[in-house]
């Protein structure tokens, strides 16, 4: 049986894995994550917004995802994130249905 302090420190050791990876695969688009899996890495910077701000911790949305990309949102987005393609376009409309 874990306590609830080690099953915390667990789980951010799985969160902070969890970013290492998608920092390590770039080349995975947030399009991609969304088909698959419906969230992406603006999707964990919302909940870790919400989670700052649920618990009194300032933070903005902008905050949240520098946390989450390693660096302003424009800058990984201008380094990193390709045009979708129509295939991928419809299947983010077909996954949305």
């Amino acid at each position: 049986m874990i306590t609830f302090s080690q099953r915390t420190e667990l789980e951010a050791a799985a969160f902070r894995r969890l970013i290492q990876h998608l920092d390590d695969n770039k080349d995975v688009q947030n399009i991609d994550l969304m088909i698959l899996a419906n969230f992406c890495r603006n999707c964990l910077s919302k909940w870790y917004a919400a989670a700052a701000n649920e618990r009194d911790i300032e933070m903005d949305y902008d905050q949240a995802q520098g946390a989450i990309y390693g660096m302003a949102y424009s800058e990984w987005k201008d380094k990193h994130q390709t045009p979708a393609t129509a295939e991928q376009l419809a299947a983010f409309a077909k996954r949305q249905k």
